[in-house]
């Protein structure tokens, strides 16, 4: 197989980069409006990522500041008990399974009637945020960092978070397979249903994340907000929508060659304050 091309595709309102083997077989290809990638040839998936990293790769912002000016944040781990990094996914949902859980008398009732229960819901979310960290560890290699289940308070917590030299990124994981999204400038519907406010929490997160990162770097951080959809059967985004990202959890590899946003000594130091679950206290 010889080297794989890029090429620039522009129609119908359409803006694409379609990745094509010599012979003009194409094997993926990305939607730089939405942000979705479809890889054709699953086999090629590295060898696609590589051939799209020039043209993902952010313009440097001009407001980072040099090296030399960056705080001296401390890399040491912090203890255990306060380490998010020893956080599994969906941690803060694996808790209130337990607390809700009904015993196995109950639990037969409501599977004999078809009964959903509190406890289904929790434990779809908790699959959900498994699989989109399942996605999140194949950018580890590409100078990713990722952490889990960050708690804003007793009840709510922050997925995920992304950091890594393409930037910042606070993960709002939902649950919702092979049923159709729609997403407006506040609130989604699945399914042609009642709004859901997950667009403003996802946007909420991101403002608390950002005050925390930049308090303890001592530098500017910006923080946008991924609202990320598992095994979706159609995601479709306001026009109007820009500050919050809508995709599905594949999508998720288009980040690996992101860059040009935060230098590698400015990713350690934003990764060493948000792992500290002492940083988020005042969030």
């Amino acid at each position: 197989m010889g080297e794989l091309r890029v090429s620039a595709w522009k129609r119908n309102g359409k803006d694409r980069l379609y990745v094509n083997q010599p012979d003009g077989t194409a094997v993926a290809w990305f939607d730089r409006k939405t942000g979705h990638l479809e890889v054709l040839a699953d086999g090629l998936r590295d060898a696609i990522l590589e051939a799209l990293t020039p043209y993902l790769t952010r313009p440097a912002v001009p407001s980072q500041i040099p090296s030399a000016q960056v705080p001296n944040v401390s890399q040491t781990s912090p203890p255990p008990s306060y380490d998010l990094a020893l956080n599994e996914p969906g941690a803060g949902l694996r808790r209130k399974l337990e607390e809700v859980s009904l015993g196995p008398f109950a639990r037969s009732l409501a599977w004999l009637f078809r009964r959903r229960t509190e406890a289904d819901s929790w434990r779809a979310g908790l699959v959900g945020e498994r699989v989109v960290a399942r996605e999140l560890a194949r950018l580890n290699r590409r100078g990713w960092r990722t952490l889990h289940s960050i708690p804003l308070s007793p009840t709510n917590d922050i997925d995920h978070l992304l950091i890594g030299p393409g930037g910042v990124f606070t993960i709002n994981t939902k649950n919702h397979p092979n049923m159709a999204i729609w997403v407006g400038d506040d609130s989604v519907t699945i399914n042609h249903g009642p709004g859901r406010p997950y667009v403003r929490k996802s946007r909420a997160e991101a403002v608390r994340a950002a005050s925390v990162l930049e308090r303890g770097c001592g530098f500017p951080v910006e923080v946008e907000p991924l609202l990320v959809f598992v095994k979706p059967a159609s995601i479709k985004v306001a026009p109007t929508l820009h500050d919050v990202r809508a995709l599905g959890e594949r999508d998720l590899a288009s980040f690996a060659p992101l860059a040009g946003v935060l230098r590698p000594d400015q990713v350690d130091a934003v990764y060493a304050v948000a792992r500290d679950r002492r940083n988020w206290v005042r969030a």
